[in-house]
């Protein structure tokens, strides 16, 4: 197979895959009332997943998959200013510009 092929094959798997991984969510479920728990469970997802799609950038970021510490200040700085003011803007412009600062200004 020729890796056009490949490609393409990967990519309709990965629509069809998402599609019916969402349809057995919103196909069969959609018309009917959640319960209670589930829908308390589900205003927490977005709070577990972003963590854990950035933590792997911050801590594996550097040459060679090392900890790169220009990153993880800009991390500390977006959590600090995240903390402090509980306003997600204001977090994630201090991490901007703490990793600008550090990364091109120094």
């Amino acid at each position: 197979m020729t890796d056009n092929a490949t490609l393409w094959i990967v990519i309709i798997s990965l629509g069809v895959g998402s599609f019916l991984l969402r349809f057995t969510f919103l196909g069969f479920v959609g018309d009917r009332p959640l319960p209670e728990w589930l829908l308390r469970h589900l205003r927490y997802t977005a709070v577990a997943i972003l963590p854990a799609l950035v933590a792997p950038l911050v801590v594996f970021s550097g040459e060679g998959g090392s900890t790169d510490m220009t990153r993880v200040l800009a991390a500390v700085a977006t959590l600090s200013v995240g903390m402090w003011t509980r306003n997600v803007f204001a977090a994630i412009g201090a991490g901007a510009v703490t990793l600008f600062v550090l990364v091109y200004a120094l």
